[in-house]
């Protein structure tokens, strides 16, 4: 299951990781976040232990949203070593597609 991160786990879930994370900032009232939302639960338990999956909610967590910079949403973000390594914009992506890039990360 993707986990919720927040200002008060970010670092030490994300930033702090020694396995690649891919942060989806997401709001409520986006229609295209909430189709990929199956899309990356599903992500989350194939690649249990070798990577992590999770959500912000920038509604929530407008912090968090100004210093990655998200202007626009779904923004996949993809973490390596406390750094941003890779990004996808929007919901046009495959599971597939989106497993590819994080495990190439580890």
């Amino acid at each position: 299951m993707a986990q919720q991160f927040n200002e008060s786990n970010f670092d030490a879930e994300v930033l702090q990781s020694d396995i690649p994370v891919l942060v989806d900032f997401w709001a409520e009232w986006c229609g295209p976040c909430k189709m990929i939302g199956p899309l990356l639960e599903e992500l989350s338990t194939e690649v249990d232990g070798q990577a992590k999956v999770g959500k912000v909610n920038v509604d929530e967590c407008r912090d968090l949203a100004v210093k990655f910079g998200v202007r626009s949403i779904p923004l996949l973000l993809f973490f390596k070593d406390g750094q941003v390594a890779d990004q996808v914009v929007g919901a046009g992506t495959s599971k597939d597609i989106l497993k590819q890039k994080l495990l190439a990360l580890a």
